[in-house]
């Protein structure tokens, strides 16, 4: 079978499930495994793949998600290949997924390992809440709501979404940030490369504030990278 991934986290997870020889293309975002990465070919970006590449690569199938990849490219792209759109929001979904593409690529019993991995790995008791602010974006700032992968990974470490009354992405302003007085400000590596600059920049806008620069693929990246991921995440957890 051969494999085109547009989506990065699914990309390492092909990768883990042991088909790393089967993947014919990637984004340019797909960065984990580096050894596999560093000689595959690229096919532009998630929003923006170069569709008569993929064509020309002749793959048995291509993998996307329903959030990175826009349904006009996945339209597209299924006139000559068959597709798999995933669409992960909780944990659960995660889980689901790869046992889905398991089944779909003849590599089940690597999918349930990995599973096992992951569920081994989850919070077994409950932490004591802290009101957080997650922010993703820059100019305009940007947060999470309620309907997001990202926001199911706060709750599950006792991080309360300030933001979670809302859905998607809300923009934000420097007042709204103020005014909400998180406990916790945690700035994200990705998609928005947050910095030493702004994390300066925050702790004075909200000094009572506790603000940090976290790992975006702890929040942000499912499939295998869960099992490589929660455990960094509970330790920095457990150091609040």
């Amino acid at each position: 079978m051969r494999i085109v991934s547009l989506v990065p986290s699914l990309t390492e997870l092909i990768a883990d499930l042991g088909l790393a020889e089967n993947l014919i293309g990637r984004t340019r975002f797909c960065i984990h495994p580096s050894d596999v990465m560093s000689t595959l070919p690229i096919v532009g970006g998630t929003k923006n793949p170069q569709i008569e590449g993929i064509r020309q690569l002749e793959p048995d199938l291509v993998i996307a998600n329903k959030e990175e990849n826009r349904k006009e490219d996945v339209d597209e792209i299924r006139t000559f290949c068959e597709v798999e759109v995933t669409d992960v929001n909780t944990i659960e979904e995660a889980l689901m997924m790869i046992h889905d593409l398991g089944r779909l690529t003849g590599t089940s019993a690597k999918a349930s390992e990995i599973c096992d991995q992951i569920q081994q790995l989850l919070p077994k008791t409950p932490y004591s809440e802290i009101r957080t602010a997650y922010l993703i974006w820059m100019n305009p700032l940007m947060s999470v709501g309620n309907d997001t992968y990202i926001h199911h990974i706060m709750e599950r470490w006792g991080l309360i979404n300030i933001y979670g009354d809302k859905t998607r992405y809300p923009e934000l302003s420097d007042e709204d940030l103020i005014q909400s007085k998180p406990e916790l400000l945690l700035l994200s590596s990705e998609p928005y490369p947050f910095r030493e600059k702004h994390l300066a920049m925050f702790k004075e806008m909200l000094p009572e504030t506790r603000t940090e620069l976290v790992n975006g693929e702890w929040f942000s990246w499912y499939g295998s990278r869960m099992a490589k991921t929660f455990g960094k995440l509970t330790e920095w957890r457990e150091g609040l």
